[in-house]
């Protein structure tokens, strides 16, 4: 739809519908609280806490099924919020994943944005590893950033590397967002990085099943950087 703030006429069976279009502020406000209300009407009550993400999630997909399938360590988003204000580098496994992410709100904070699929060495180590780029990138997270924040939308091969590394010492995130989508390694990675997270006590948000994207890592992302 326009965010244009022009009001336009469409028309539906024979009459005339009135397109309504405010500022992106006001069309983001008011799809919040549609979210709310259809929310409650399903009788779904969100913890206060993960509220503001879940929503975030719903409104950046329209999907409600992440009212079920996100689900949250104790503190996670608290976590989550207090790395951010303290300058914690964010990575993500993806370049459409970095840029969903707010740049404004993170230069706010003093908080640089990170992602090395694009990087030569990366691909270098992939091609010598038989692997993926993206799980050959993690190794680069675990050197430069051990202690960032990390953001996985489309790479299972990433969450998989990323368990192994939180196992054997070499990093330890202030927090995993594990959103990859798709039908081969999904579900056993998001699974997989949800156990190891809650074994070494380390904060994570994961969209448990198929369901995912670049695009609900950063809205997670964004929900916690607002």
């Amino acid at each position: 739809g326009s965010e244009s703030g022009v009001d336009r006429d469409r028309t539906e069976g024979g009459a005339t519908v009135k397109l309504e279009h405010g500022t992106p502020r006001e069309i983001e406000g008011e799809s919040m609280r549609i979210i709310g209300r259809e929310l409650e009407a399903m009788g779904i009550v969100l913890p206060a806490g993960c509220e503001a993400v879940v929503k975030r999630a719903i409104h950046t997909t329209a999907d409600f099924d992440y009212a079920r399938n996100l689900r949250f360590t104790p503190g996670a988003v608290e976590a989550g919020v207090a790395a951010l204000r303290a300058g914690t580098a964010l990575v993500t496994d993806t370049n459409m994943a970095l840029s969903g992410v707010n740049r404004g709100a993170c230069e706010q904070l003093g908080v640089e944005r990170f992602c090395y699929m694009a990087d030569p060495q990366v691909a270098e180590r992939a091609r010598a590893e038989r692997t993926t780029r993206a799980a050959a990138a993690v190794d680069c997270w675990a050197s430069e950033h051990p202690a960032g924040i990390f953001a996985v939308g489309n790479a299972p091969t990433a969450l998989l590397r990323l368990a192994e590394c939180m196992e054997a010492g070499t990093l330890r995130p202030a927090l995993v967002i594990g959103a990859p989508v798709g039908f081969v390694n999904v579900v056993e990675s998001k699974e997989r990085i949800w156990s190891v997270c809650q074994d070494l006590d380390v904060p994570a948000i994961v969209a448990m099943g198929r369901k995912g994207g670049s695009t609900v890592a950063a809205a997670v992302c964004n929900a916690l950087l607002y």
